[in-house]
Order: C-alpha cells, then structure tokens, then sequence
C-alpha cells in the first residue's frame, strides 16, 4: 500500500474560519495585542488548541527583530493600474516609517511567488504585500507559505491571506447607472482581458446594472487594456446606430475609442457618450475630458500598510476594510441619449 499523504497543517485562516473572526483578530490575540475583547481572545485560544495550531517559527523570530522594511512582489508591467498600486503602497510605507523593498517578476506564477518571498525573506523583511491582478497570479497566492505576515492586492478575496481591493463592480455599475440615467436605452462594453480578476469584476458589474435596469445586455467586446483594441472596436461600431452609450474596461481602451469614433465623424458625447475606469491623469485632457471611475490607489495603499501594522500587532492607525469604494468623476465624454 502506499503511503498515506500527512494532513495538512493548520494555518491562520483556519483558527479565524473556526473562531469566527478575521485573520487580523487571530494574529491580534497571537501578539497579546490589548485591543481584543477578553471573550474573543478566549474563542480565539480555544480554536488554536482545537486545531492544534503552530504559529510560523521564522514569522515568530522575525516578530522580535522586524526589520524597518516592507517587502513588495509585482510583475514587470507599465499599466497603469499595477503601478499607481505600487506607488500608493510605497508612499504609504514612507509615511509610517517604512522602506519598500520590491521583487518585480516577469511571469506571476507559484515558481515565481515562492522565489520572489523567498528572497524578501532573506532580507528579513517586516511584512510582505503581494501584487496579485489575473487569475493565474491569484491561484499561486492561495496556500503559499509566506514566513512572514502578508497582504494580497486583488487576490479575488478568498483564500488564507487577508486582501485589499477596489470594490470594481461598484464601480462598473457607477459608469453603467450614471449612462442609464442619461437615456440610454444599453451599454456596450469593451472589457479587459479575461484573466484579469479585475476585468472579469468589472464586466459583472455591466452585467449586473443592465439586468437590475432590465435593459438588454449586448455581447462583451473583448479588448486587452490597449488603446488599440479600443480603436478597433470603434471602427466596428462607428455605424451602427444602436450604439449610443459605451464603456470601457479601463481609460486606455477609452482613449483609442475616442480617436477611432472622431476619425469616423462619430460625435462625442452628441452621438456616443464613452465612460473610462482608472481616472489615469492623462483623462481630463482628452478630447472630450472623459468621464470615468476613479481608483484611490493612495488608499489601497494604506489599508495594505494598515492591515500589515495589525498583524505586526502594532496600531494600524487606519481602516483596514478590505474593499476600497471607487468614485464616478462626470466629464464631458457622457450625455444625454439622442434618441
């Protein structure tokens, strides 16, 4: 017979699921943080007999002799989505008396994970914040051992590590309700690609609005963040007539949309109004200024420096909601339906 598999040793996850608290509580109670209620820390206590629980002896050591340096894994990429994540987390660091230090990877899969957390451990980092936007990145997160305390940045919210997002079907109902209200009868959607958490998100919140307004709901237009594809889906719907509202995946794709819909004397927002998402700074200078859903990466970035405060058991001195509401900036790219 062959051997039998050992069972898997429980982790942080597993004593809050039990417990019924967030991984931030459990990690509170572990560093005998003075913030948590008595009979809290008792549930707590009792769930990590019950399982058995053996905190991390390396993320233990660390605790005593935590350096003064945050550990940051991202992929080599100039979206600008990713990097305003990065710059946000950064300027949050700095402002509680951090440095970063910043492991960029050309492919986020588990190899490059575990290499990549690997080296941020030998540099005996305080905390580590992962960078984790398309779905393969996301799936290498879950069950990663990371020997230190960690944050994941859009890991699709399930998994052992506590995330923080952009709540993106807010926001993509915010775009479809603000061109709802305006008359238009649909809105076309030209999203981003489809290993994308945050592009499967945003097309479920087009969805979701359209069928909430019982409005039909047209075919996904498949684009790739460019604003290329942007342009070429504009030139497939330049003629046609029932298209009067459209709204992008992100602000690049808009930018090519509104160049491809100018080159074709289709007026905006007279003819179509187009709504972004990103509010990248390039976005009231367009012509039209575009309307578009606005991302606090600034504050993404604090409630990850937050989140890794509270599980060094120290105050977080900020909210550490795991979901940041995104806001509706209204240009001129949006108007009123011709019809």
């Amino acid at each position: 017979m062959g051997q039998q598999p050992a069972a898997r040793a429980a982790v942080m996850s597993d004593v809050a699921r039990l417990a019924g608290v967030s991984h931030q509580t459990v990690s509170r109670v572990l560093n005998n943080h003075p913030s948590v209620r008595q009979e809290t820390r008792e549930r707590v206590l009792r769930a990590v007999r019950q399982l058995n629980y053996r905190p991390n002896a390396l993320a233990r050591g660390l605790a005593g002799r935590r350096s003064r340096v945050i550990g940051v894994v991202s992929f080599d990429t100039i979206l600008y989505g990713p990097a305003a994540t990065l710059l946000g987390i950064e300027r949050a660091a700095r402002a509680a008396g951090y440095g970063i230090s910043i492991v960029t990877l050309e492919r986020l899969d588990r190899a490059g994970m575990r290499s990549a957390l690997d080296a941020l451990t030998e540099q005996s980092v305080a905390g580590v914040v992962l960078i984790a936007p398309m779905l393969t990145a996301a799936m290498a997160v879950h069950g990663l051992p990371t020997g230190v305390p960690a944050v994941v940045v859009e890991s699709g919210g399930a998994g052992e590590l506590p995330s923080i997002s952009v709540d993106q079907v807010a926001g993509a109902r915010l775009a479809v309700e603000h061109l709802l209200s305006l008359g238009h009868p649909t809105v076309w959607h030209i999203a981003g690609p489809r290993d994308w958490l945050e592009a499967r998100d945003r097309v479920d919140g087009w969805r979701l609005a359209l069928e909430v307004a019982g409005r039909p709901v047209p075919p996904v237009l498949q684009g790739d963040w460019s604003p290329r594809a942007g342009y070429e889906i504009g030139q497939s719907l330049a003629d046609r007539p029932d298209v009067t509202a459209i709204f992008c995946a992100n602000d690049q794709q808009a930018l090519g949309l509104l160049r491809s819909l100018h080159q074709r004397g289709v007026r905006v927002p007279e003819d179509v109004s187009v709504v972004g998402f990103d509010d990248i700074p390039e976005a009231e200078y367009l012509s039209p200024p575009l309307t578009t859903v606005r991302q606090d990466f600034d504050e993404v970035g604090r409630r990850c420096v937050a989140t890794l405060l509270e599980l060094f058991g120290q105050p977080a001195g900020h909210t550490t909601d795991p979901q940041v509401e995104p806001t509706l900036v209204v240009r001129a790219s949006s108007g009123a339906s011709r019809g």
